[in-house]
């Protein structure tokens, strides 16, 4: 059978795939999609979006036994953790299909099967009918990751889970551990204790949120005990014995080992690219812990070989994957499009109360060198906030002294999700103190917070 030619190959339709194959087919490329499960990906089918469908059922579910305090009633509440789970999967099928949708619209081939690349500029698939194979002088990996397993702690779906079998619980766990506690694990953890789960988290490093600042991760962690939480730092799951509905946990912390007995376990120790099966070694491409190495345009060294997304590398966003599918298919069609800058990357942890960050840590813009000023405004004191019944929270910001350029913004509370954006368009632009303070913010609104925590690094905050 003759190969298929086209001018751009992208293997894997998840947030990056897909969106560099729009660009690419938007900018008059020949484009084919190939992908071995299913359109959108993680992110979209076992990802970002149920499991913010997931956590929206549990915010309803905890503001429902609030409903008190807004001057409202609400008895005999509970939950179907079988209807939970189903919305969150009609959200993400409906949005799987949209991108079916999309890839008509813009005339992009779609072919579900198993990519391998062969050769330079030549990928077979085996799909369901047989193998099929195509050419093309650009190929972009987009194959994602998948959750890491440590030895003894692999994932059973019934006793210990992964996050896909978080997300299509078979029961509701009454005893909890979750082992990890960034965003995924946080997250998780999050959902089923506000569902009623007596819910432990372990965390191999000092803090919990290692990637985020310490001071935001130090009131996150006293908000989750707030929550009845369990939170054990500096520990380590050496092992997990299972039993018939039991699972003890070897915890060591100090030297010392506990064992407890949990109904179910998490595991969200990380993730690690998809580069097995591809024939990646073969063509001479470097990969380093898993991960495809690439320069700053998704270049793999390999002539017309571009890797983005949790492929290349961190910070694994969905959102910085997108980007870098732009940034390729922009770099294939002849432009010259700017290399995305991890640092100006916003990263966001949805559980409650949610967190965002931008930019710097406070001891990362220490230890690069910068003479700082830092600014924090509280959630107390806005009006905003405390109409809305979410006094918990804060907002701070790092700047350069010299300079007054924004180093870094981070966020604990309320809705930082969606904040985080205003200083994400900061960075951007390369914006200095000045300017933000005099940007008039709506009132009332959360993000005059953002204003009053600028003024603050300055001395000049006008509602605290």
């Amino acid at each position: 059978m003759s190969a298929k030619a086209f001018d751009l190959i992208v293997i894997g339709a998840g947030p990056g795939g897909y969106v560099a194959a729009i660009r690419a087919a938007q900018l008059g490329l020949k484009v084919v999609i190939v992908e071995r499960e299913n359109l959108g990906g993680i992110c979209l089918n076992w990802g970002c979006i149920p499991t913010k469908a997931m956590l929206r059922s549990s915010e309803v579910f905890h503001l429902m036994h609030r409903a008190k305090e807004f001057g409202l009633s609400a008895d005999n509440i509970s939950y179907d953790l079988d209807a939970v789970v189903k919305r969150s999967r009609g959200v993400a099928k409906q949005l799987s299909s949209g991108i079916g949708h999309l890839m008509k619209k813009n005339k992009i081939t779609v072919v579900m099967g198993e990519a391998t690349i062969p050769a330079k500029g030549r990928v077979t698939v085996k799909t369901d009918k047989g193998s099929e194979d195509l050419t093309a002088p650009n190929i972009v990996l987009a194959t994602g990751a998948r959750a890491r397993e440590l030895p003894g702690l692999e994932a059973d779906g019934d006793l210990v889970w992964a996050y896909r079998h978080a997300l299509v619980p078979p029961r509701m766990p009454k005893k909890l551990l979750v082992i990890g506690s960034g965003a995924i694990g946080i997250e998780f953890a999050s959902f089923y204790n506000t569902l009623g789960a007596e819910t432990t988290v372990v965390e191999v490093m000092d803090r919990i949120l290692p990637v985020e600042d310490e001071e935001i991760a130090a009131f996150a962690r006293k908000s989750f005990q707030k929550q009845g939480m369990t939170i054990l730092e500096k520990s380590t799951v050496k092992q997990l014995d299972r039993a018939k509905g039991a699972v003890t946990a070897h915890i060591e912390k100090d030297g010392k080992v506990e064992k407890i007995t949990f109904d179910t376990v998490i595991s969200a120790v990380g993730i690690v690219g998809n580069t097995e099966g591809l024939g990646l070694e073969e063509l001479g491409v470097k990969i380093d812990r898993t991960h495809v190495v690439t320069d700053a345009y998704c270049r793999t060294g390999v002539d017309g070989l571009y890797a983005i997304g949790d492929i290349a590398g961190a910070p694994w966003l969905a959102h910085k994957a997108s980007h870098e599918g732009v940034m390729v298919a922009e770099l294939i069609a002849g432009g010259h499009p700017h290399p995305v800058k991890p640092e100006s990357i916003a990263g966001c942890t949805y559980c409650h109360p949610q967190i965002a960050s931008v930019g710097l840590t406070e001891a990362k813009a220490k230890a690069a060198g910068h003479d700082i000023k830092v600014g924090r405004f509280p959630f107390i004191g806005n009006g905003k906030a405390i109409a809305l019944g979410e006094a918990e929270g804060m907002i701070k910001t790092i700047f350069d002294a010299k300079t007054g350029e924004l180093l870094g913004a981070h966020m604990v509370g309320a809705e930082v999700t969606e904040l985080i954006q205003g200083y994400v368009i900061g960075r951007t632009l390369e914006t200095t103190e000045e300017d933000l303070m005099n940007t008039v913010f709506p009132h009332p609104t959360l993000s005059e917070m953002m204003h009053e925590s600028v003024l603050d690094a300055y001395g000049r905050a006008l509602h605290y």
